[in-house]
């Protein structure tokens, strides 16, 4: 079994003692937040798999023996790298203007000035206030009131330890033998996983009404995920066969920018058949719409396909 982190949990390890399995360890344990700082970049292992490195320990977690494997993702590194900076200047800027408002201020008790400033520094992240001074001065009508300064500065240690965990994720195993599930192939079989949440990916369009549907009954669940694998088995054979017919034949249809490809989505041929009509007048049968540029892509399709659009729209 392959999961995301909403599967890992304690409860849920003990229940599937009997399963092998892959999934994604949730951030949010004491323990994962601890593991994903404790490897510099350097001290990972380059992967086959272009653009990851990783480190591997076994560790127990809820009474559970297993193999935790750090994974970093160059490609989401840079991108979650480019987001912290740009929260760290964000947060520089915004508090920098609060605290310049915060020195022109003329406050009347000096417990008034401290608690300004607390306030200010309870919301940072990235940032502390150092050097803070109170001074007490006379106002223009010779009355005592108090002026704060404060120096806004980084704090470099927790700002190096966001930017070591960033693109970092782990996964964990119960198949403790490396020579049954080597570490590579951990990962490569946990993003396998993306290729048919793809697939069930129509599930949450609209268009598709899914949400509509409500079965109480578990056989008519079980029916109804039945028939979903199905479609779903047709809708990703379809395409698979489209573009094996295209590439034999050497041909390309036009993608929704009216550019030629070879690997057309099956979702976007259908959508080029929109609009064809069956007529029935006086007994006699006419398909409307169905143009040479339609016809010339039906043959690609295999038999499957076609009946699987003809019966969804006649």
């Amino acid at each position: 079994m392959v999961a995301d982190s909403a599967l890992y949990s304690e409860n849920n390890l003990k229940l599937m003692s009997n399963m092998k399995w892959i999934s994604r360890v949730p951030l949010s344990i004491k323990k994962a937040k601890n593991f994903i700082k404790a490897f510099t970049s350097e001290e990972l292992k380059a992967s086959e798999i272009k653009g990851y490195s990783y480190q591997e320990e076994k560790v127990s977690y809820g009474g559970i023996e297993q193999r935790w494997l750090l994974v970093e993702s160059l490609e989401r590194k840079e991108a979650e790298l480019k987001k912290l900076n740009q929260k760290i200047q964000e947060e520089l800027l915004k508090t920098s203007k609060q605290i310049t408002r915060l020195e022109q201020e003329e406050l009347e008790q000096q417990s008034l000035a401290e608690l300004k400033i607390q306030e200010i520094a309870a919301k940072l992240k990235y940032h502390k206030i150092s050097d803070i001074e109170i001074t007490e001065t006379l106002n223009k009508g010779k009355k005592a009131v108090y002026r704060v300064r404060g120096k806004l500065i980084e704090i470099r240690e927790l700002i190096t330890q966001q930017q070591n965990s960033c693109g970092r994720f782990i996964l964990a195993t119960n198949i403790l033998d490396t020579t049954k599930l080597e570490p590579r192939e951990i990962l490569r079989i946990y993003k396998e996983q993306q290729s048919t949440e793809r697939g069930f990916r129509f599930i949450k369009d609209p268009l598709f009404f899914a949400d509509s549907l409500f079965v109480k009954n578990p056989e008519r669940i079980e029916t109804m995920m039945m028939l979903m694998a199905l479609c779903l088995l047709v809708y990703n054979l379809g395409p698979r066969q489209l573009r094996i017919s295209l590439n034999r034949q050497k041909a390309t249809v036009k993608n929704q920018l009216n550019k030629p490809t070879e690997s057309p989505t099956l979702r976007w041929i259908f959508q080029c058949f929109q609009g064809i009509h069956l007529l029935i007048l006086q007994g006699f049968k006419q398909i409307l719409n169905l143009t040479d540029s339609r016809c010339y892509i039906l043959q690609f399709l295999p038999t499957a396909c076609q009946k699987y659009y003809l019966l969804s729209e006649f």
